[in-house]
């Protein structure tokens, strides 16, 4: 049985102030969003870290919206287990923590990684030139984007991306992403 008070305490002793986990749809996204700015706000932040870590998350659950690898109108209990994605956000001293995780198709890791991979090594002002090379080669994927949004998050935390791949089973792997932010 699940001890909810030792969830509680592992909640308490990261600092998490907002965790969701289930489908993800676009009015989850916006009551996310409202929540973390009515929170931000009450914790009277500055103005410039309150819209890094604004912008940031909008990036990430984007993310999590628009890269499912699962039809949405497939409604049986293994896809809507795949559907399924975890986001948190929580704050530690000076640092905010935007953690966010979701299955992918074990035939996107590959590709996903090499592009993170990617990202990570670029300077400041190479991410800066990466995103315009995308922007005009219009290099966008089925799902859009052409990979903008791991760039913007890579260029508006100033962090490296911090990402994880877990085998599954034979088609998909679990996804985690931890976004720092200063």
């Amino acid at each position: 049985m699940l001890d909810i008070y030792e969830f509680y305490d592992k909640m308490e002793r990261n600092k998490i102030m907002l965790s969701f986990k289930g489908d993800i749809t676009s009015e989850l996204l916006t009551s996310i969003l409202q929540i973390m700015e009515s929170k931000l706000d009450n914790l009277q932040e500055e103005p410039k870290i309150k819209k890094k870590v604004y912008n940031v998350l909008v990036e990430c659950l984007q993310n999590l919206y628009h890269h499912l690898d699962v039809d949405l109108n497939d409604n049986s209990e293994k896809a809507k287990k795949y559907r399924s994605a975890i986001f948190m956000i929580g704050k530690i001293g000076t640092e905010y923590n935007i953690i966010t995780g979701n299955y992918i198709l074990n035939e996107n890791v590959a590709s996903l990684r090499e592009k993170l991979n990617r990202i990570n090594v670029m300077s400041k002002d190479e991410l800066k030139e990466y995103y315009k090379e995308i922007l005009n080669n219009d290099e966008f994927s089925e799902k859009g984007g052409g990979g903008l949004g791991m760039i913007d998050i890579a260029r508006k935390s100033g962090q490296k991306l911090n990402f994880n791949f877990v085998d599954i089973d034979d088609q998909f792997s679990f996804f985690s992403l931890n976004i720092k932010i200063s």
